[in-house]
């Protein structure tokens, strides 16, 4: 594969497949912890709580190095299709279909925006009122990480529309709740960095994307530690409601640990009622076009 040079020095491959990075050491799942991470099991689906540190996607380290590995290995090879996947670094709700059918439905309602999808993040600066942020998204071909998008104004990005609600702020940073329209690749983290609020821990899109490339060369260092705050991006997948998808199914878990520790510490309070995270969806919002 041939690769030139970007604008910080750092080789760019050129090809159609992205090259896939070891992301530190190798994260197994005991049978134990998968089965504690199940919120819902039905006919029809399996919802699971992922820890921001377990990847969705099968991996060639093992049934056990992945959750959609981890998750038929538990079935004992039984039907799981990965429907709503999350990115590494963020935790919250996944959701695996249990039947093809089931799974060609969701697809579908995935590809028409038939959903809906609440998401908490901790931000840094102090947002103190709602934004909608309609702005397209494409390759960041400035960036030396291969795989970073950015808000692009030269009508080569694809459309992509984020809605953000400040909960609580205190101490320079503050906890949002977040909803998609589109389904765009880091959307949420390319969008809040745009805003020039970008998730605490993002090690691509905080404070400079080169701390992924440190962090893929030698692991999670004091020096990173001390400019990141968090060893993985403050992003929580909240809720899943497939109502609008004809299925009788919404489920809600809290932040994770972590997340809720880092609250705790800068006096963040999550304070929406229960039920309300299309709260997003609502109000007087800035256009952030």
């Amino acid at each position: 594969m041939n690769a030139i040079p970007n604008s910080h020095g750092y080789p760019k491959p050129i090809g159609p497949w992205e090259r896939r990075l070891q992301q530190g050491v190798v994260r197994l799942i005991r049978e134990d912890e998968m089965r504690s991470w199940i919120v819902r099991d039905d006919a029809e689906i399996l919802a699971v709580n992922k820890p921001g540190d377990v990847v969705c996607h099968p991996s060639k380290d093992g049934p056990w190095s992945s959750l959609s590995g981890a998750v038929r290995a538990y079935r004992g090879e039984g039907a799981a299709h990965l429907v709503f996947r999350l990115d590494r670094e963020t935790s919250g709700l996944v959701i695996f279909a249990k039947s093809p059918a089931t799974a060609r439905r969701l697809q579908m309602a995935a590809q028409e925006r038939r959903y809906e999808k609440g998401y908490r993040a901790i931000v840094w600066g102090e947002l103190r009122e709602p934004v909608f942020i309609d702005q397209p998204l494409g390759p960041d071909r400035a960036s030396p990480v291969l795989v970073k998008s950015c808000v692009t104004l030269d009508g080569s990005g694809q459309p992509a529309r984020t809605r953000v609600v400040p909960l609580s702020w205190n101490h320079g940073f503050t906890l949002v709740a977040v909803q998609t329209e589109t389904g765009r690749k880091h959307q949420i983290r390319a969008h809040l960095q745009w805003l020039g609020h970008p998730i605490v821990g993002d090690k691509i899109y905080g404070p400079d994307a080169r701390l992924f490339l440190t962090f893929i060369e030698h692991g999670w260092t004091p020096e990173l530690a001390a400019r990141l705050l968090l060893p993985r991006q403050a992003l929580h997948c909240r809720m899943i409601d497939l109502s609008k998808a004809g299925i009788a199914w919404r489920e809600e878990v809290p932040l994770a640990p972590d997340l809720q520790d880092f609250c705790r510490i800068h006096g963040l309070r999550e304070h929406l009622p229960h039920g309300e995270d299309d709260a997003a969806t609502q109000g007087d919002l800035r256009d952030r076009k």
